[in-house]
């Protein structure tokens, strides 16, 4: 049983300040500096006018003249989340979250530790939290978190299957990143429930909307992907106070300082870093975020500096403070060989360590392999499929 805890509106309440900031009218999530112009969250007095994440900003607008938009938070949507992932591990949860405001574990290894029962494991994690969250149980991801969306603060929803799912909206397809623009175009087309979309044949789905039709309705019928829980890793990072508002080549001065100051924590005792994140607080008002994956696992500041030097170009505004932090570490640093003059044991490890390296760019997906299933199927779709590729 997967169970799934959800803080609706969990980006907008940050930015805004608060929840109670919630109630005062429309309101949602401005497009953030140089990204697509569509509307992030919303509150309910605008989802009440049609209002949805992901519209056009313009569309918006034309339904809610006085709609507020909030500036974008991000670096505290990501500190604020992290704290709530941290004490969801702490109650023993192996967690897995696409976006903050839902995360998702397996509760059936937790059971033992808390009481035996699907309620002690929810009654555990409410006290972990120490929020008002939603909290559903299904069979799938997508299940509980249909039930988490339909329950209520103090008491705890279960979704069994398809049966369950057959009355919710196809809206419900939003909350996943790769059926999001679906449910305007099913909505038009005259399917309003999952229901519906679940009775239609897969050959007809595939034909009309592709692979994310063919999640879309694997989901109506209740059947997801196995849970990918996140490795739990070490929190190093620095944070430059700027006396004045800083631009330009000052950016990039203090941005070198912050990199030799990581690299010289005695906690990263040698490792690599992967991955690293620059974020700011904007002289303006709100804050910015940027990630930056490395070709390869390094720890030499010149060519870590010329990475994330290129990231300061698209800072919107000067910044009064810079933090950076090291999101994913790596081995150790080591001598370079060529790849095909190593032994065959070194060779397979660091086809391992580029595989993590690609996953750290791209997600889990990024690193899959062709396995044959039916080579003399006539539908192509068939043949073959993807499965994650281990070195």
């Amino acid at each position: 049983m997967i169970v799934c805890v959800l803080l609706p509106r969990f980006e907008l309440a940050i930015a805004a300040g608060g929840r109670a900031a919630l109630a005062l009218g429309p309101m949602a999530l401005a497009p953030e500096p140089g990204r697509e112009q569509v509307v992030g969250e919303v509150s309910r007095a605008a989802e009440a006018l049609g209002i949805h994440p992901g519209m056009r900003l313009g569309e918006a607008l034309a339904r809610a003249p006085r709609l507020a938009l909030v500036a974008p938070d991000p670096v505290g949507v990501a500190d604020a989340w992290e704290r709530v992932l941290t004490r969801l591990e702490a109650a023993g949860a192996a967690v897995e979250s696409e976006h903050p405001g839902a995360a998702c574990f397996e509760a059936d290894g937790l059971r033992r530790l808390h009481g035996g029962s699907l309620d002690g494991v929810v009654a555990a994690v409410r006290a972990a939290l120490r929020l008002p969250a939603r909290i559903g149980a299904g069979p799938s991801r997508f299940c509980a978190l249909a039930a988490a969306r339909a329950a209520r603060t103090r008491r705890a929803q279960l979704v069994r299957g398809a049966g369950d799912l057959a009355g919710e909206p196809v809206g419900l397809l939003r909350e996943r990143a790769q059926t999001a623009r679906l449910p305007a175009e099913l909505e038009r087309l005259g399917i309003a429930t999952l229901g519906e979309l679940a009775a239609l044949s897969r050959a007809a789905v595939a034909d009309r909307f592709g692979r994310p039709g063919l999640l879309a309705h694997d989901l109506a019928q209740g059947r997801d992907a196995p849970l990918r829980p996140r490795e739990p890793t070490e929190t190093l990072e620095e944070v430059l106070d700027l006396e004045e508002s800083a631009s330009g080549a000052q950016l990039e001065r203090a941005l070198g300082l912050l990199v030799d100051r990581l690299l010289a924590r005695p906690e990263r005792r040698g490792r690599t870093l992967r991955a690293a994140v620059l974020s700011a607080v904007l002289v303006e008002g709100g804050t910015w975020r940027e990630r930056t994956v490395f070709r390869e696992p390094t720890a030499d500041p010149v060519r870590m500096r010329l990475a994330i030097a290129a990231r300061l170009a698209l800072l919107p505004a000067p910044a009064e403070r810079l933090r950076l932090t090291a999101e994913r570490l790596g081995p150790p640093q080591g001598g370079e060989r060529a790849l095909f003059d190593e032994p065959r044991a070194r060779r397979a490890e660091r086809l391992r360590e580029g595989v993590c390296q690609v996953r750290a760019a791209a997600g889990p997906e990024a690193a899959l392999r062709v396995l044959t299933i039916d080579p003399g199927s006539r539908v192509p779709e068939r043949r073959t499929v993807l499965t994650p590729f281990e070195a």
